[in-house]
């Protein structure tokens, strides 16, 4: 389903986990670093007991770029509530900015925050109803499949025998009402498939694939506000997440040699210190990474050929009209084109080229007021028109 009107960053300059590394402790743990060749500890458990989406991701980039690259690897945990957007997606396009520090209206009591992920992918809503579950492992071993079928048979364990992995890869309940034969080791088929009812997505997958590894992430709808970029229904698992993470480490053991349970390691706060998960943590919080990663688009108060106008009936066409583009969050080209009462038309837009797009606070001293007074009115709606589309972060 297309995101709700939300969202969602923190407070600006504020971060949390630097409040908590100085008491924490720190153990870096030798088998995440390569050693001299594969061996059983190259087949490991990790749960994060932060809650903090810029480090879970960064240490999620940290087992991926530091790991034995014979290893395969499991990750859980769990984000405060924040939107997560993909590699090259448009946070301007995937979230309404302009809620950005109150989802109140939502039922949000905190700040949600925005982080762009490495990997790529669609835009996602995290809290804690959500579970995140990471395997990283040689590419050689990877498939897009291999890892969800091993989420669908922790999930089935647990008595949701509606749940099976669809053709985009992504983890669905049937919700068919009239139960039919179906092998039930097959994770691609239930019993409960239906031709007349979609299934419920409660978990979508993002991938990265490097040289020689792979890494394949994914949440999981526990008790949560499931939002996603791609239209689709979605639902909750109505499960404990403790007793869902244990199946998915259970499965993950039986998978991979250790079917009387592993050795689960906690990746604590005192990881945010590390030399490389701290400079990831920096990354994932700066502006530059959230916006200025952002590829080529084009805002239009009219329309385009072949497409839809943008917000055309917030800006009268006997107004203005808009033609901003926009690439890695700075304006390459602003035509803008103000009416007069009076019937003349003054061109406008020089001013905004060059200008990075979420440094600006203020549209109507970005445009600077026209010198004619006729022109006012039109000046006054395009600068409203602006703030509504390209809203500030400030």
């Amino acid at each position: 389903m297309k995101l709700p009107p939300i969202v969602l960053r923190g407070p600006s300059g504020t971060s949390a986990w630097r409040q908590v590394t100085k008491s924490a402790s720190f153990r870096p743990h030798s088998r995440l670093l390569h050693t001299a060749r594969p061996c059983q500890s190259d087949v490991k458990s990790y749960i994060s007991s932060s809650h903090s989406p810029q480090l879970n991701l960064s240490l999620e980039h940290h087992l991926l770029s530091h790991s034995h690259p014979d290893s395969t690897i499991l990750f859980l945990y769990r984000n405060r509530p924040s939107i997560i957007i993909g590699r090259n997606q448009n946070p301007w396009l995937e979230t309404n900015l302009s809620l950005l520090r109150d989802a109140s209206s939502l039922g949000i009591s905190e700040p949600v925050e925005l982080v762009r992920r490495r990997s790529g992918g669609g835009t996602v809503f995290h809290d804690l109803g959500n579970v995140n579950w990471t395997v990283i492992c040689p590419s050689a071993d990877f498939t897009r499949d291999k890892h969800a079928e091993m989420v669908v048979r922790a999930l089935r364990s647990l008595g949701v025998a509606r749940a099976r992995v669809n053709e985009r890869h992504d983890i669905v309940l049937d919700q068919g009402t009239e139960p039919s034969p179906a092998d039930p080791d097959d994770t691609h088929v239930t019993s409960f498939a239906s031709k007349d009812v979609t299934p419920l997505k409660v978990s979508g997958s993002a991938y990265k694939l490097t040289r020689g590894r792979a890494l394949h992430h994914a949440k999981g709808f526990m008790s949560a506000r499931g939002v996603e970029s791609v239209s689709s229904p979605v639902g909750n698992l109505e499960l404990e997440v403790k007793d869902f993470m244990q199946a998915v480490q259970r499965e993950f053991g039986r998978m991979y040699g250790s079917p009387t349970g592993m050795e689960v390691e906690d990746l604590e706060e005192g990881w945010a210190d590390r030399n490389g998960v701290v400079e990831g943590i920096r990354e994932l919080e700066s502006p530059e990474w959230t916006f200025l990663q952002t590829p080529q688009f084009t805002f239009s108060s009219t329309a385009l050929p072949g497409k839809g106008s943008n917000a055309s009936a917030m800006l009268d066409p006997a107004t203005a009209s808009i033609d901003l583009t926009v690439r890695y969050g700075a304006i390459t080209t602003a035509e803008i084109l103000l009416r007069s009462t009076t019937g003349p038309t003054l061109a406008k837009g020089d001013s905004l080229t060059g200008r990075r797009v979420h440094e600006i606070t203020d549209w109507q001293q970005a445009l600077s007021a026209p010198a004619d007074a006729s022109f006012a009115t039109s000046w006054e709606k395009t600068a409203s028109w602006l703030s509504k589309i390209l809203p500030s972060i400030a």
